[in-house]
């Protein structure tokens, strides 16, 4: 099957098909993802579908057994979830933690991840170098120009370590 046959296979079945599988599996979104998956699947041996003279029973059957194995990996996750019992009472963020977190998200993701990697998770340069796959140069430039952004985001704030001092100059 060449592309043109394969896109008019495709434009007169989508839809028959999608409507067969929300029939058989009664939920239309999911219908949707696994018809389209199936497709994808089909378009990779289109070769081989015009031999078999029905394709469109094949995109169906591979689409249906999409459908059982997502259902068999939800109950297998739900099965495992109800074994590990409710989750454990996590407390709300502190002010200072919702504070760091809305300048981090303010900063380029490169900067972000290194000051993350660094001062949170306690990474060494050379670490964060191997972990991010940069140079220990391009780690430490975007560790000082983070702090430096994230001094600015900050200032004025309860995590300002400037804040709430009296200089020399204003004690008079």
């Amino acid at each position: 099957m060449d592309e043109q046959a394969f896109d008019a296979f495709y434009a007169g079945s989508v839809g028959r098909l999608i409507g067969q599988l929300y029939a058989m599996i009664g939920d239309r979104a999911e219908a949707q993802d696994v018809v389209q998956e199936a497709f994808v699947r089909a378009w990779e041996r289109r070769a081989a579908l015009d031999k078999d003279g029905a394709p469109e029973a094949w995109v169906r059957t591979v689409a249906y057994r999409l459908a059982v194995s997502r259902w068999r990996r939800v109950r297998t996750s739900l099965t495992f979830a109800k074994r590990q019992g409710p989750p454990p009472d996590v407390p709300a963020p502190d002010d200072h933690r919702v504070l760091l977190v809305a300048a981090l998200k303010q900063i380029p993701a490169a900067q972000r991840r290194a000051i993350v990697l660094h001062h949170l998770c306690d990474l060494e340069v050379k670490q964060v170098a191997e972990e991010t796959g940069s140079p220990v140069g391009t780690v430490k430039a975007q560790l000082s120009r983070g702090r430096t952004a994230l001094a600015r985001l900050l200032a004025d704030t309860e995590l300002d370590p400037h804040a709430g001092r009296v200089s020399e100059v204003e004690r008079g």
